[in-house]
């Protein structure tokens, strides 16, 4: 099998062990510890270029759903961030409504052009140097870049206490293999964003949603209360 080959075999489907393996990653992530009066911080970042543009529908469904649970929490501060076009980079206000969050997002479309994603690695670690930013969740389809520099990014990000929780959709098994990298030197985890898994997608990103909110004492509590058999799962390793 040729490098190119490779490149267009389609990395495997999320299945029960692989949710399984990032519900642990996520467990054993050491919880979040916003100072006293603050809340907890989620920075979520997207690829918005036009490789994405078929599944660009239904994916931001599912992402706007995400945003939607994140903020009926409380205790959480949430910035979106995407890129897209010639070099276009864009961020907005740490925001805690959710309804602002989603008229916001609501107006992104897919533009063609590179990927950024050191450039989002740089602006987590700048946000987190300000004040403390409890997860970075990313969602995107392919790497365009140096994978030396986003793992070294990523492993700044884990001696700060940043985990990138990266999702990857499609088939581009070589930028796969890179997000998997990453979260593990950052403290995180990789997992598939298959739009055709839905429910077990939003409970994913619910779970990291719950501990960027609270930490695991919050997770917990959420798993009682929706039942989820993923959220579930994580309790249960926890021993709750």
């Amino acid at each position: 099998m040729t490098a190119d080959d490779d490149m267009h075999t389609p990395a495997p489907r999320t299945t029960g062990s692989g949710v399984d393996a990032f519900l642990k990653r996520v467990a054993a992530t050491p919880a979040p510890q916003p100072k006293a009066g603050q809340k907890g911080r989620l920075l979520f970042a997207l690829d918005a270029t036009a490789s994405r543009q078929p599944t660009w529908a239904q994916a931001s469904r599912l992402q706007m759903e995400m945003f939607s649970v994140a903020a009926g929490l409380g205790g959480l501060e949430m910035q979106v961030a995407f890129y897209r076009g010639f070099g276009e980079f864009k961020a907005t206000p740490w925001l805690t409504d959710g309804d602002d969050l989603l008229r916001r997002m609501s107006k992104v479309s897919c533009v063609g052009g590179h990927t950024q994603i050191a450039r989002v690695l740089r602006h987590a670690l700048n946000q987190t140097r300000e004040r403390k930013v409890a997860a970075l969740v990313f969602v995107g389809d392919c790497l365009e870049e140096n994978p030396d520099e986003i793992c070294h990014l990523a492993g700044e990000m884990g001696l700060n206490g940043l985990p990138a929780f990266l999702f990857h959709e499609g088939p581009d098994m070589a930028a796969y293999d890179i997000f998997r990298q990453a979260a593990k030197l950052s403290g995180g985890a990789c997992c598939r964003f298959d739009v055709n898994a839905p429910r077990e997608l939003r409970d994913l990103l619910e779970a990291v949603a719950v501990f960027a909110a609270g930490g695991r004492k919050a997770l917990m509590d959420y798993g009682r209360r929706s039942g989820s058999r993923t959220v579930l799962q994580i309790t249960h390793q926890m021993g709750g």
